[in-house]
Formats: C-alpha cells, structure tokens, sequence
C-alpha cells in the first residue's frame, strides 16, 4: 500500500501527568504514516486524488493543541482515530508522539509512542418489536452514526418481519447498515448495548419482545469466538429478517466461514423454507 508520511512535526501542547505539564506545555515531535491508494494521484497530477497533507499538519497541530491528555498513548491513540474518521481514504494509520523533555531524570533522546489503527467495515443488524418500533430503529442508526469512532455508510430500507423463535410477540421492524469504525470488536459491542439500555432494552426473555437490538453480523472478514461475542453472527444465515436487508445492500459479501454470498445464503434459506 501506498503511504503518505509526515515526519517530526514540532507542536508545543499540553500533555502530561503532572501538573506543571498541563500548564506550562512543552514540545512534542508528531508523525503521520497514512496508508492510501495514490495511483490515481499519480497519473492524473490532480491533488483531488490524494490527501493535502499541509491540512492534515495543521489539522494534527490544532488538535494536539486543543486537547490535554495525561498520557502521551491517550494523545496518540485519539488523534489516530480523529484523523481516520475525518480521511475517508485513509485505509490505516500509524501516530507517533515523541516527547522529547520527558520528566524522568536520565539523559535520553525522548520517549515515543506508537499506534497503528485500521478503519473497519461492519454489518450491523436492528430490530425493535416495542413502542415506537420504527422510532426506535431509527434512533439507533442515529446514535450510531453520533458516535465520534464510528461512521454509518449505507442503511438498508425497513422491513416488516414475523418473530423469530418460539415466543409469542409482536412483529419486527427490522433493518441492517453498513458501518465504519475504528472500534475493536469488543469496543464496539460494549457501544451497542450502552445504545440498547438507553432506548430501555431488557433482556429477560431470551429472544423476547425489545425496544431495540443490535447485532454483529460481520466485521471485515474477521472470525471471532469468545464468551461475549460471536462473529460473523452465529445464526444469520437462518435468519430472513437478517438475510432479506442485507442482500440489498451488500449481495456480494462472502460469509468467511460458509464461503457463501449473502445473496446464495438467502436462496438457499428461501429453498429451505418453500
């Protein structure tokens, strides 16, 4: 991939544990390595095809400047996720700070820190079966789409869907987006059910009546399996209130374990069901 790098950048910010650093300041050196397609910028010399990176210094500097942060990680690690939600063509990035008057008392060049984060494609699935059922979905692809580390790219249109499973309750309204995040998936599920619990979701009755779900589908092509979370969704493909949305806006995504599109799980579960 190619890479755009800006090397050593001096900002003078407010960054530190202690006291007098937050107050006083003190001068840090920050580097932007940004991963980007620039092949385009280079055959038609046009900066519209690439990144202006004299913004990105100024963007960078503004920030460091305007924030305090007691770590130099806690500096690094938001500015790398401000910068991938404010640059959509930058697939990754790596943030170095160096703090090269750092306070520990031995003669040394400074003290740097590094991070490298990766913007994410996730599918995500909503429901709600309570109150306001459309109310409800939509306010959840809204405060998604509030949140500073994610970005909702594309939403399905709402369906209408029978309740899945054994529980006698009211119809769905169902949907599904696509979304962008710098979020791991366990940052992201604990996102997903501070949004539940604010629209008041309970979870007495398993696959029982809620105001709102929101569920993992896929994230990238990952394959994830812990007590918390499973990824890509463990029964999707037997879902029609899942598969129906999703193939309308993503037909083409290979399930990474079934090795199937979403568009040949949907046939095969409407094959099943005839």
């Amino acid at each position: 991939m190619d890479q755009i790098i800006i090397q050593d950048m001096s900002i003078y910010a407010k960054h530190g544990v202690y006291m007098e650093e937050n107050i006083l300041g003190q001068q840090f050196l920050v580097s932007v390595y940004m991963d980007v397609d620039l092949s385009k910028a280079g055959q038609t010399d046009n900066l519209e095809h690439t990144i202006d990176y004299g913004k990105v210094c100024h963007f960078v500097t503004k920030y460091m400047q305007e924030h305090t942060f007691k770590l130099i990680e806690s500096a690094a690690e938001h500015l790398a996720e401000e910068l991938l939600m404010q640059y959509r063509q930058v697939k990754k990035i790596r943030i170095k700070v160096k703090k090269p008057w750092a306070p520990i008392g031995l003669p040394i060049k400074n003290v740097c820190v590094s991070v490298d984060r990766i913007r994410h494609t996730v599918y995500l699935s909503l429901g709600s079966n309570l109150g306001d059922r459309r109310a409800y979905v939509q306010k959840g692809v809204e405060e998604l789409n509030a949140l500073s580390s994610c970005r909702v790219c594309e939403v399905s249109d709402f369906i209408e869907t029978e309740p899945y499973g054994s529980v006698e309750q009211d119809n769905f309204i169902n949907c599904v987006l696509r979304l962008e995040t710098v979020l791991n998936p366990q940052q992201l599920l604990e996102k997903l059910h501070e949004i539940e619990d604010r629209s008041g979701r309970t979870r007495e009755i398993h696959w029982g009546p809620r105001t709102l779900d929101l569920d993992i589908l896929f994230y990238d092509h990952e394959v994830v399996n812990t007590p918390q979370l499973t990824i890509p969704h463990i029964d999707m493909q037997n879902r029609y209130f899942v598969l129906e949305p999703l193939r309308k806006i993503a037909p083409w995504y290979r399930h990474p374990l079934f090795h199937q599109t979403v568009q040949q799980m949907y046939e095969k579960l409407m094959e099943e069901h005839k």
